[in-house]
Parts: C-alpha cells; sequence; structure tokens
C-alpha cells in the first residue's frame, strides 16, 4: 500500500513540473494583436429565395390510373320489363359490404350442375354462384367463366331513376 502511494505522489509532482515551464506565447500574442488591427471581411449576403406559385392537386376525385376504365353504357331493357330499382326487402350477402373494385377473381370450380367462382376479398376467399351480390352497388352476377365473372350493377342515373351497368372482374393470374 506503501508503494502505491509513492507512486501517486511520484506522477503528481512531475504533472506539475511539466505544467511549470516558461511557455512563449509571444508569437500567439502577435498573431492576435495583428488579426484585432485588420477589419473584418465583409459577410456575403445571403441569396434571395424566389417563391413558387401553389400548385393545388385537383385530379384526387378522378379514377386512378393504375385501374382499367370501367364501361357505364346501360344495359339494354327488354320488352315488358320492369323499371330497374334496387329492392330493399332483399336480404343483403356478405360481399355487398365490400367495393366491387376491393374483390379479385381468383379461380373457379366448376361441376356438371354449376360452376362457382373464388372471389378474394380483405377476409378470405369466398366461392360465389349466378345469381349472388356483391359489391355496394346492388352488384348481381349473371354468368361465370374460367377466366371472368360477369357482374350487372344497378347505378343511379343522375336524373332520380336507376339502370343497370355491366362489369367484369377478371381472373388475377398468379395470385
Amino acid at each position: 500500500m506503501k508503494a502505491w502511494r509513492w507512486l501517486m505522489c511520484a506522477g503528481l509532482v512531475l504533472g506539475l513540473c511539466g505544467c511549470e515551464g516558461t511557455a512563449d506565447f509571444a508569437g500567439a500574442q502577435a498573431y492576435m494583436n495583428q488579426m484585432r488591427r485588420q477589419a473584418p471581411e465583409p459577410i456575403e449576403p445571403l441569396p434571395v429565395v424566389r417563391s413558387y406559385p401553389a400548385f393545388t392537386y385537383d385530379a384526387s376525385g378522378l379514377r386512378s390510373p393504375f385501374q382499367p376504365p370501367q364501361s357505364v353504357e346501360p344495359v339494354s331493357h327488354r320488352r315488358g320489363e320492369r323499371a330497374v330499382r334496387p329492392d330493399p326487402q332483399r336480404a343483403r350477402q356478405y360481399l355487398e359490404g365490400f367495393d366491387i373494385e376491393q374483390l379479385q377473381m381468383v379461380g373457379t370450380l366448376s361441376s356438371a350442375s354449376a360452376s362457382l367462382a373464388m372471389l378474394r376479398s380483405a377476409e378470405g376467399v369466398h366461392p360465389l354462384q349466378v345469381g349472388d351480390y356483391l359489391g355496394r352497388s346492388e352488384g348481381r352476377i349473371v354468368a361465370i367463366s374460367e377466366s371472368r365473372v360477369e357482374v350487372v350493377e344497378i347505378v343511379g342515373d343522375g336524373a332520380g331513376g336507376w339502370q343497370e351497368r355491366p362489369r367484369t372482374l377478371l381472373l388475377k393470374k398468379h395470385s
């Protein structure tokens, strides 16, 4: 323990001796005095920032360019057919809670008596047959093939009436 104290004292004495030397600060003082006498260099003004007119994006309500355009031609009415309108008394089916754009056809199941279309929603895959309803616009399945599902929706015509609009869901490959 005594040796430890001696070493500590010797290190302290040597450290203090190194700080006591006569330091020549004359060169540093002369340089500082010269700098103080010189006029400061002018500072360049900040560059002028040009303002640009604001841009308002007005295409937010339009169809996404990544979705295929949909045909909105009304289906021709047959003779003797009643006026088209949604049936408020009809029991709603599960897939009528989804927008038709959220549904994807991923396959078909066929037997001798019927064909089922397999549609994927956010909740999973659902089998549907001709006559089932889907989408928020009273969409009714009218035909099923191996590569597409034909749907007829009932939409407002803008004049207080209703019209039928055909839609097609194509098979999504590599799903």
